[in-house]
């Protein structure tokens, strides 16, 4: 039976839009309260006048140090308690190594991965002194396999993906369950950096899937009964060949 999420509070970074403003959307329809997390205070100013008083902004550069570590700190003076965090946010390199540039490598290293571990680590204390929550990733099926058109991206979703299993294990006798969801291609502001080529393809071949459907999954694994946990979704269009 499905546990329910009614009263449960959520943070989700990079709510603001894709797949974290879907499963905002979604965690708010099944009853939970949720922190959006994002750097765009405008537009998290709109979206939690829209989506109603269980919508709670909470402007955060994850790329800033210093903002980064307050986050979990000024969650917890907003709501008290973190039932749910979701560690969304995420950048995007396609191309040849040579394409790009180190900056931008570090930037989407910063992100991907850095970002990931320290919102874990700044929460785990919090949760082992409740003996429960939950820790979800968006991982990416370039973490389950070698994508030749994005090395940088690939290579930041097979760290997460071991992150993920690593800490799974670390944290399950606390009464933590950690996992990931790992999309196929997915409509959003991030697949602009793709190859025009894989893009078009995609398209036409309805190798796409919505970032509702990525909430879908996530719902899923979060409402199961604690004795079990889906450490890995990997969750592709049908059409998507890889």
């Amino acid at each position: 039976m499905a546990d329910s999420l009614n009263g449960k509070i959520a943070a989700v970074t990079g709510a603001a839009s894709g797949i974290g403003l879907a499963a905002t959307e979604a965690l708010l329809a099944q009853g939970a309260t949720v922190v959006m997390v994002d750097w765009d205070q405008d537009a998290l100013k709109a979206l939690t006048a829209r989506l109603g008083e269980r919508a709670i902004a909470q402007a955060t550069n994850l790329l800033d140090i210093d903002s980064s570590k307050a986050m979990v700190p000024e969650i917890l003076e907003k709501v008290g308690h973190i039932d749910i965090l979701y560690c969304n946010a995420g950048t995007y390199i396609g191309g040849d190594l040579d394409e790009t540039d180190a900056d931008t490598i570090d930037r989407m290293l910063n992100l991907n991965v850095n970002a990931v571990m320290k919102n874990v680590h700044a929460v785990i204390p919090h949760m082992k002194s409740r003996a429960i929550g939950d820790i979800w990733v968006t991982c990416s099926v370039a973490g389950h396999a070698a994508i030749p058109w994005e090395p940088v991206y690939s290579s930041s979703k097979w760290a997460i993906t071991c992150f993920v299993q690593t800490m799974r294990r670390q944290l399950r006798e606390h009464g933590i369950r950690v996992g990931q969801v790992s999309p196929g291609p997915v409509v959003s502001a991030l697949l602009a950096d793709w190859p025009e080529e894989n893009l078009r393809k995609a398209k036409e071949s309805g190798s796409l899937i919505e970032p509702s459907e990525v909430a879908d999954a996530l719902i899923f694994a979060l409402t199961r009964g604690r004795n079990v946990t889906i450490r890995d979704m990997i969750v592709l269009p049908t059409n998507f060949d890889i």
